[in-house]
């Protein structure tokens, strides 16, 4: 393994402990072959001052809810060091009462909660302390001879610690193993089929220790010709059947999620093993992982329904069977799925969370294919599994994120979202948790939403059939499925009279205002019949009611396209797909307007810009955000029995009244 400490860089943080603490935990962070969203925890042995500018001899370790990849100063909790080494010394204790002793035990009380290992770091007679879930490592561990052959490769160089519950019990035997050793002579423990523990003086010599022990394991996989031989394949995927297996999972979930293929020929080829349908109902990489993956993958065959059943029977046994009085049943829905020569799928109720699962997935059938060309793949036991998944302190990793925006999961497609009506919704539906495929002619619609991984946006000409069926395919494979459309790309190109108007400027803005509609709805029905409450927006126009001179071919298409909207509601009903429409009032922080056309406009109705823009019985001008809100409460489930409707937004308008 690579060591990427540079000497340079690390001037900039040599100011104090806590400031090299932050650089060498950067830089384990931002490997994944030692730590995975959250995983892994480092700490710091040092002074605290108090206000009294007492000393006081400190743990400064990682809080919960901070990864190492991003860690800052506050993110390492200042803890007693006096109270954890006494609390290393009980007898026993509780898991609750070990996390309000080390709370009790925190020297400021808006500083994160400290690792649940926060007593075993305490316990390591070094300034700094490394904990990792190094992959090299753990392939070896999760094997039938792991001990053995970790003790070959290491000798006394390295404690082994057999696995045990991670917290206070973990502790505890490492405190007994340790009562008369020579720490001097270990420069780190391994903990089996969990981790990786590195110590040393300064923060140098903890993360060139950990890079050390990292990299034997890795010599060791290259000698036995194991070493990243992973089995390749390709596939096409049946985007029908993703959707199909995305809806079941929503179904078992009862919420909306969002689906992640992984296709690559690592995971198509691994899906191809025939070692494949056992190792992945069999235990995780580390006992960490359970939490966001379940225990074992949901294997899919032919048969989704079926397969989905015995998944859901097999966990409902697997709760059963460990189960203890007062423990209540987390949800039967899978985390991840071995798709039979197609890959593996990772799920979520957010596109954070199903990434999250994809990553471990990832590094997992690595692993697993590692191990078994090593000796044979053999985790923790599913009561271990059991313990770690219906531990009081991992759930409660979980539920401080349990409230969830109210579109999380869902997942829609947005066209025209470059700017405009289609920008200002795709915002509002990504701030509410959905993930957005944003479908523009402007090329800038791959930059709009840039930071924001939940959103692809995707250059289309809309009146291109060819490339409206690859934008929605390429939506169902980046997110498993679609549950919302909203159709709003438009244009106003004319303004001129009904007998000035060219063939030209005719069919343009039919095609354009009309066609498109009925080509992206055309290629989005299969999914939308697949989706989680699906619904269908259209953006029409104040126009339909009541149609001014001088705006004939916009007048005309979107009346027709709402007559399509019509029909769509009554079609699609049968397959509980909405379909309702918008008729806004003209909106002027659109593409739609510019300049000279809004004065053309204005002048048409001999009118200042000004008063044109609101020219409705509120005397208001109605905005792209306005639009966009009313969207996002027509695709929720507050209007989930209401289809066919056609709802202005325009101030009102005597002439519709």
């Amino acid at each position: 393994m690579k060591n990427l400490w540079n000497k340079k860089e690390f001037l900039k943080f040599s100011k104090t402990d806590i400031d090299q603490r932050v650089y060498s935990s950067r830089l384990l962070g931002q490997n994944p072959e030692l730590v995975l969203h959250g995983g892994g925890n480092t700490s710091v042995k040092g002074i605290y001052k108090n206000v009294f500018g007492e000393k006081i001899d400190s743990l400064f370790i990682k809080g919960s809810g901070w990864d190492l990849i991003s860690i800052e100063r506050d993110g390492f909790a200042p803890v007693n060091l006096s109270h954890l080494i006494k609390l290393a010394n009980l007898e026993k204790l509780s898991d609750t009462q070990m996390v309000i002793e080390q709370s009790i035990a925190k020297l400021k009380p808006d500083a994160p909660n400290p690792s649940v290992e926060a007593i075993l770091h305490a316990l390591i007679p070094y300034k700094f302390v490394d904990h990792t879930h190094a992959n090299s490592v753990l392939s070896i561990t999760n094997t039938s001879q792991g001990k053995k052959i970790i003790s070959e490769i290491y000798d006394d160089e390295i404690l082994i610690v057999p696995y045990v519950m991670p917290g206070f019990i973990l502790a505890k035997k490492i405190a007994e193993m340790t009562r008369n050793v020579n720490w001097k002579k270990l420069k780190g423990m391994i903990l089996m089929n969990h981790g990786v523990f590195s110590f040393g003086d300064s923060a140098k010599e903890s993360y060139d220790r950990m890079i050390e022990i990292v990299t034997d394991a890795e010599r060791y996989i290259k000698k036995r010709k194991a070493w990243r031989k992973y089995k390749l394949s390709k596939s096409e995927t049946d985007l029908i059947a993703f959707s199909k297996i995305r809806r079941k999972t929503c179904e078992i979930f009862e919420k909306p999620c969002v689906a992640l293929l992984n296709n690559s020929p690592e995971a198509v080829g691994f899906s191809n093993l025939k070692s494949s349908k056992i190792l992945s109902k069999n235990g995780t990489l580390t006992p960490d992982h359970v939490i966001r993956t379940k225990p074992f993958a949901w294997v899919i065959k032919n048969d989704i329904e079926n397969s989905s059943y015995e998944f859901v029977k097999s966990y409902n046994n697997y709760f059963n069977k460990n189960k203890s009085k007062g423990i209540k049943k987390l949800d039967s829905a899978p985390r991840w799925a071995l798709w039979e020569k197609n890959g593996t799928i990772s799920f979520g109720d957010s596109y954070k969370s199903a990434k999250i699962v994809y990553d471990i997935n990832e590094h997992t059938i690595r692993a697993m294919q590692t191990s078994e060309e090593i000796d044979n793949w053999k985790p923790i036991s599913f009561k271990n599994l059991f313990e770690v998944e219906y531990w009081d302190l991992e759930q409660a990793k979980l539920n401080k994120s349990s409230s969830l925006p109210s579109f999380s999961g869902k997942i829609a497609i947005v066209t025209g979202a470059a700017s405009g009506i289609g920008y200002a919704c795709a915002k509002e539906l990504i701030s509410n948790g959905c993930c957005v495929v944003g479908l523009d002619k402007n090329p800038r619609i791959n930059q709009v939403f840039k930071s924001d991984h939940s959103f692809v946006g995707i250059k289309c000409d809309l009146t291109n059939s060819l490339q409206v069926k690859k934008a929605v395919k390429s939506t169902i494979s980046l997110f498993g499925g679609l549950d919302i459309l909203i159709s709003n790309a438009g244009v106003f190109s004319s303004t001129a009279d009904l007998d000035e108007i060219s063939d030209q400027i005719w069919k343009k803005d039919i095609d354009i205002n009309l066609t498109s509609h009925h080509k992206i709805l055309r290629e989005c029905i299969p999914f939308l019949k697949l989706g989680y409450e699906p619904s269908v927006i259209f953006i029409g126009s104040r126009n339909v009611g009541a149609p001014g001179p001088g705006a004939g071919t916009y007048t005309v298409a979107k009346a027709g396209l709402t007559q399509m909207s019509r029909l769509a509601a009554i079609e699609l009903s049968k397959n509980n797909i909405r379909v309702n429409t918008i008729h806004p009032d003209s909106v002027y922080d659109t593409g739609v307007w510019s300049k000279s056309t809004l004065e053309a406009r204005a002048k048409k109705y001999k009118m200042s810009v000004k008063n044109y823009k609101s020219r409705n019985l509120l005397k208001t001008e109605v905005s792209s955000k306005d639009v966009a809100e009313l969207v996002i409460f027509l695709s929720s489930g507050k209007s989930i029995k209401t289809t066919g409707a056609q709802i202005p937004i325009d101030g009102g308008n005597d002439r519709i009244i």
